[in-house]
């Protein structure tokens, strides 16, 4: 633990669909991809951090900042399978920075009664695939892979196969507070205070987006991504335990949701 006074150590995914939730934080933020935040989160070295939220159902120890989630109701646009020709997707190439993505992958393939084969990636996340290949990307990543490719691809959006399976939400990122921080009620006012002012005027945050065109970060704020965390947010996350749980993905027990 840092002494008193010190600064919040705080981390956050470098992604897109986080921007609201960090933009205009004052200090210093830790930006990084999830898997990376969540060793970071679980070491220590971080006491906050908006992370995958298959990290908490791993790992329940944290307190949850409430009403604050990245989920969707339906299409998300940036987590998605890339792939040519037909399903069954045999070979599937895994971002190594993914965490719930790779889980959900997992579960919505057992759910289709298929089994697939987590391969390397055989280039960049930018490259084309190799005949024969899929490939699971998030955040920003598929957004490029998207833009850039177009419709030379087909695309399997896991939020909205999630959404059709379970009528649900589905909760991708949770801001997770280590127990032994003090003061956490008050850090979950400050973040959930800034996530308000940021939606409140998103076009100021537009403004600021100097990669992504603008009217497309209007939609995709505006039509992909929901930024709460309430009954049926906390509905979807605990579903997915639930499948996890009976899919072999996550050992077999109660857990508590635990917000401030």
């Amino acid at each position: 633990m840092p002494a008193p006074n010190e600064p919040l150590r705080i981390g956050c995914v470098q992604y897109l669909n986080a921007r609201p939730l960090i933009y205009g934080w004052p200090g210093h933020v830790t930006l990084d991809h999830p898997a990376a935040l969540c060793t970071q989160l679980a070491s220590g070295d971080l006491e906050i951090a908006l992370v995958s939220s298959f990290e908490f159902l791993r790992n329940p120890i944290y307190r949850i900042v409430d009403s604050i989630s990245i989920c969707s109701g339906g299409p998300v646009y940036s987590v998605v399978v890339a792939y040519s020709g037909k399903a069954p997707l045999a070979e599937i190439e895994i971002d190594p920075v993914s965490l719930t993505s790779v889980v959900m992958l997992q579960y919505l393939m057992i759910e289709r009664g298929q089994s697939f084969k987590p391969v390397e990636m055989a280039g960049s996340f930018s490259s084309r695939l190799s005949e024969g290949r899929a490939r699971l990307l998030i955040g920003d990543r598929a957004i490029r892979f998207r833009q850039k490719f177009a419709d030379a691809y087909q695309y399997w959006d896991l939020g909205e196969e999630w959404n059709g399976v379970a009528s649900l939400p589905f909760v991708y990122a949770l801001w997770l507070i280590r127990p032994e921080v003090n003061g956490a009620k008050s850090i979950a006012d400050r973040l959930r205070t800034l996530r308000d002012e940021n939606l409140a005027d998103i076009e100021r945050l537009i403004a600021q987006e100097k990669e992504f065109d603008h009217d497309f970060c209007r939609r995709y704020y505006g039509e992909n991504l929901q930024f709460a965390f309430g009954e049926k947010e906390k509905e979807g996350l605990g579903a997915f335990q639930q499948v996890c749980q009976k899919c072999g993905l996550l050992p077999k027990r109660d857990i508590t949701f635990r917000v401030v």
